[in-house]
């Protein structure tokens, strides 16, 4: 037997055990106490929405709704903490790494413009080679006359 048969042999002998259930707890009802009917009612329908979730879930639907053991359904079920740290650590480590590398190219730019400046002041030049459009390329090669 195929899986799709036997799954489909097995959801109609539940349908059927659930109908023969439900009418025997119909007939039942009639001389049963008014909390224990009310217990049954709410045992009803805490399994009905169970398996509208799992149904939901089987489906491959787009919002799950968990149902909670008060009875109460949420959208997208409950993260503990710790998961939702743990999903927000990526974002953070990406934004400390971006200071870091902000940090760390100022950090080499002024570095570079102080070495510029210490060439400047320690070395003898005349004032028109400031002026000069080669005056960079004398500063990145200080060996050249």
């Amino acid at each position: 037997m195929s899986s799709t048969l036997q799954t489909a042999a097995l959801s109609s002998l539940e349908a059927r055990l659930g109908a023969r259930l439900a009418s025997a707890l119909t007939a039942r009802s009639q001389t049963l106490p008014h909390d224990i009917t009310e217990r049954l009612r709410f045992a009803r329908e805490k399994s009905l929405a169970v398996a509208r979730h799992s149904r939901a879930q089987a489906a491959g639907g787009a919002i799950v709704v968990g149902v909670s053991t008060q009875g109460s359904a949420t959208l997208g079920g409950y993260l503990p903490w710790w998961q939702r740290a743990a999903s927000a650590l990526p974002l953070l480590v990406l934004v400390a790494g971006l200071v870091m590398i902000d940090n760390w190219s100022t950090r080499e730019q002024v570095l570079a413009a102080a070495e510029i400046d210490a060439q400047l002041l320690s070395d003898d030049l005349p004032p028109a080679a400031y002026s000069d459009p080669g005056f960079g390329e004398y500063l990145r090669n200080p060996t050249t006359p």
